[in-house]
């Protein structure tokens, strides 16, 4: 999971493993929570499928920005 602050928000990016079977490269789903003080402000649902944790990571993150950048 990474973190940062963001125009008084706190943006989290979230990479979830999803391995079907053994069978299958290991893909990450990426989503992302906007917070302030210690609320939950938005989340973002899945935003895809992603080859590493941290390009999915990235994807939140970056979701989140925009959010702010629209809403905040």
């Amino acid at each position: 999971m990474q973190t940062e602050k963001y125009r008084g928000y706190t943006l989290w990016g979230h990479a979830i493993l999803q391995q079907e079977d053994a069978s299958r490269r290991t893909r990450f789903a990426g989503s992302g929570t906007v917070t302030q003080d210690a609320r939950v402000v938005e989340v973002s649902g899945v935003l895809g499928a992603f080859d590493t944790d941290e390009q999915a990571e990235l994807a939140g993150i970056s979701w989140c920005r925009a959010w702010v950048d629209s809403h905040g």
